[in-house]
Parts: C-alpha cells; sequence; structure tokens
C-alpha cells in the first residue's frame, strides 16, 4: 500500500485514462460445477489494461453478469471477462484499496483513506452505472461512502500521552495496533459464528512497519453488517469529509502473524474451505519468519485472549492460523510464500485470480498494469498456488 500524493488525480484529464487499456483474453478453462446464478467459466487470465494512475490494489468479480473490477489507487477500471475496458471512474483523490463485490446488493465495496484529513471510508461503488470511460466520481452518482469511527480513533490515537498527533509515519509509538488505515476487504460470514453466520463485511487495518515496536503483531479485522448502511451513505468527500458511519463495529478481531508491512493488503474470505485468506508485504522483524501470505482458520470459533505487547494489558478476540503450510515454531505462526498483494480472489472449487502488477511505456510515459491469473490451490510448501493454464 502506498499513499496517494491528493491533487495529482485533478490534474489527470478523463480522456488520458480512456485509451491505455490493454485488451488481452486468456484461454477459457474447461467448464466445471457453479452454484445458481454464476458464470460457469473463468478465463485462465483477464488483462485489467495499463493505465496512468496508481498501482493496481485490489479486485473484485460479478461472475453472474460477467464483469471484473480493478482498483488502481485512484482509478477504478470495469472490464468484461475477456479483458475489454468497458467503464472507468476516476476522480478518488484518497487511496482506493482493496475491493470485493457483494452479491446481495449487486455493488463494489473498497477501501478508501484520506489519511491528512484523518479521514477513512468505504466506498460503494454503483457498478451497474457505470458504462463508459472516464466518469467522475465526485460529480456523478457511482460512489457514495461510510466513514469508520473505530478506524480513525485507533489511527489518531495519541499512544505516548504527549497530546500530539505525529501524523502519517511508522517512526512514532502512535497509532493503536501500528493502525496505519484501512486496505483488505472481504465479505464472509460473522467471524464469531462461523460458516454459518450472518454475512458481514469485514475490513482489514494497514499495520505501518515499525521494528521496535511490540504492540503492532497482530491484524486487525472490523466485521461490520452493511444490510443498513444507506442511512449512512454521502457523496465521495473532498473539501469537507463527513463522519457519517456506524457507531461501533459489529466485531473486532486480532490475528497474530508478526509485524508486516502495512498489513492485509488483499482480504480474502474462500466459502468453500471457510478460512479468509490474507497476503501482505513481508515484514522485517528478524524473530518472526515474515510470511507473505496467512490464513485464518474458519473451522475455529474466536477465543478471549491477551493482545499481546500492548502497553497496556488489553484482551480481545483471538483468531487462530490455519495449522498448515510452513510453521516458525518460535513464534508459533503458520504461513506461505504467495503472491496475492495485488489482487486475491477466492473462487471456489480450489481455484483462485492472483493479481499481478507491473508497468509498461507508452509514448514516454509510465503505466501501471494489472493482470489476473488464474491458480489451483495445491497447498505445497513453500508456494500453495499452481497457475492454471500457464
Amino acid at each position: 500500500m502506498r499513499t496517494f500524493i491528493g491533487g495529482v488525480l485533478t490534474a489527470l484529464a478523463a480522456g488520458a485514462l480512456v485509451a491505455q487499456g490493454t485488451l488481452s483474453a486468456g484461454a477459457v478453462e474447461p467448464a466445471v460445477p457453479a452454484a445458481a446464478g454464476t458464470a460457469r467459466h473463468l478465463p485462465t487470465e483477464i488483462d485489467g489494461g495499463a493505465w496512468k494512475s496508481g498501482h493496481v490494489q485490489g479486485v473484485a468479480i460479478d461472475r453472474r453478469k460477467g464483469f471484473m473490477y480493478f482498483s488502481f489507487t485512484n482509478l477504478l477500471v470495469k472490464t468484461d471477462l475477456s479483458g475489454k475496458p468497458v467503464g472507468s471512474v476516476s476522480g478518488f483523490t484518497g487511496h482506493l484499496g482493496d475491493l470485493d463485490f457483494n452479491e446481495r446488493d449487486g455493488r463494489v465495496y473498497g477501501s478508501l483513506e484520506y489519511k491528512s484529513a484523518k479521514a477513512f471510508y468505504i466506498a460503494i461503488v454503483d457498478v451497474d452505472h457505470i458504462a463508459r470511460m472516464g466518469m467522475d466520481a465526485r460529480t456523478t452518482d457511482v460512489v457514495s461512502t461510510v466513514y469508520l469511527k473505530e478506524v480513525v480513533e485507533d489511527y489518531t490515537a495519541d499512544m505516548n500521552g504527549d497530546g500530539k498527533f505525529d501524523g502519517d509515519t511508522a517512526n512514532t509509538p502512535d497509532h493503536r495496533y501500528g493502525c496505519s488505515g484501512i486496505d483488505g476487504v472481504s465479505f464472509g460470514p460473522d467471524l464469531d459464528s462461523g460458516r454459518g453466520g450472518r454475512q458481514q463485511l469485514t475490513v482489514a487495518y494497514g499495520v505501518y512497519s515499525n521494528t521496535s515496536r511490540k504492540d503492532n503483531d497482530h491484524q486487525v479485522l472490523l466485521q461490520y453488517d452493511v444490510r443498513a448502511w444507506h442511512q449512512y451513505e454521502r457523496p465521495l468527500p473532498e473539501s469537507a469529509p463527513h463522519t457519517s458511519g456506524p457507531g461501533r463495529v459489529g466485531g473486532k478481531f486480532f490475528v497474530f502473524t508478526g509485524n508486516t508491512r502495512y498489513g492485509v493488503q488483499n482480504l480474502a474470505y474462500d466459502a468453500a474451505k471457510g478460512n479468509w485468506l490474507m497476503a501482505v508485504y513481508k515484514g522485517a522483524k528478524p524473530h518472526f519468519p515474515n510470511y507473505s501470505l496467512f490464513i485464518a482458520d474458519g473451522s475455529k470459533r474466536p477465543v478471549n485472549g491477551p493482545i499481546t505487547g500492548q502497553p497496556e494489558p488489553e484482551r480481545g478476540k483471538l483468531l487462530s492460523l490455519l495449522p498448515k503450510g510452513l510453521h516458525h515454531a518460535p513464534s508459533n505462526t503458520y504461513g506461505w510464500e504467495s503472491g496475492g498483494q495485488y489482487g486475491l480472489l477466492a473462487l471456489g472449487g480450489s481455484r483462485y485470480y492472483l493479481t499481478e502488477a507491473g508497468t509498461v511505456q507508452e509514448g514516454g510515459v509510465t503505466k501501471q498494469t494489472a493482470v489476473s491469473r488464474l491458480h489451483r490451490w495445491t497447498g505445497s510448501t513453500p508456494t500453495p498456488f499452481k497457475r492454471i493454464g500457464g
């Protein structure tokens, strides 16, 4: 995750975002059994194009209607499943992160940060209304936002009691749990109830990389029931960020992994296996294994226990890591070495899309690229995914 410098995007003409889509279609995988209402065929590769934007942050898919959505930090691109761009939304002067598609209301939800304003939101995109290239998130009705009070309180927490907020920096004892904001998002069941629980939106904290702290070694997951969120939705904030959002979270959970660089980049709930996949940028603390993929075990309910390393003793709901893959006995952490930090989707049938980021030079301009490639889960160590059709 990286912070987008506000103001740069507003200098981009909408037309500059239109013509750079790279059209590419992978072979189609043979049909596999699929749930009613979902696409039965998935391409082995979906190219998100090349854009003058930030790097790709996450992806979402609507299998029933046949569209993929790519977040490029300050730009949302809609393609069909052949990789043909069919629409885009610009005007995000904050940091648009990971995405997920809500099958209940047909909209895409993504993390949206305005760190300089100390404001964090879920961006809700009415993707059915994305019908052309270069739509503006600020002047159309495509994007609404909901404020996340809990995140703001942890991000701005004065942990050393000096009476001041130190800003967007890892070099401080401030920011509770090392919270740098939010990134990973995914829909899945209530973590307290497990696979049969009511659907919730799960939002993962960004966590600063700081090797001198002991209180930033957990991934933090918040859960929200979004069924009543229409009452909070407001237009995309600009000069006056709003604070319309739920007063409290439905649940707050902690996963002990060791410190990472900016927390969970991509979060994906695997409904077939009942687990939560967390793709991260590797941490730097030498006494941890610093894996790049962790999986929270969905078969085990959270337990109330100590949140280790906090300045004052604290207890919370602790999730267990799936006891598979690589194991680091000194820290008792499990994980894998894997991609997925730029986009990770669980598709069922042990199939996943992993997105790769890149750059190309076109006309002397550096453009960001994204390609989602189909993989099959093998569970092998150190890398648990095998590309299909590659």
